[in-house]
């Protein structure tokens, strides 16, 4: 397992999902679906996905 950190490859928007993807050594695929579906739920997941965004350091 890596450190949680958005990298420079396989993103779409910010890298969010590829790195939680990376981190847990799940498909970033994956990890896009939990999120979409997760969308029409009530809840903050746009906010936490920008801060996630804004907070994690992007792979060196």
């Amino acid at each position: 397992m890596s450190t949680l950190a958005r990298p420079r490859h396989s993103r779409v928007i910010a890298g969010v999902c590829a790195g939680i993807a990376d981190r847990f050594g799940v498909s970033p695929g994956t990890v896009r679906l939990i999120f979409l579906v997760s969308c029409v739920l009530p809840g903050p997941q746009c906010l936490i996905y920008l801060a996630l965004w804004l907070l994690l350091p992007q792979e060196p």
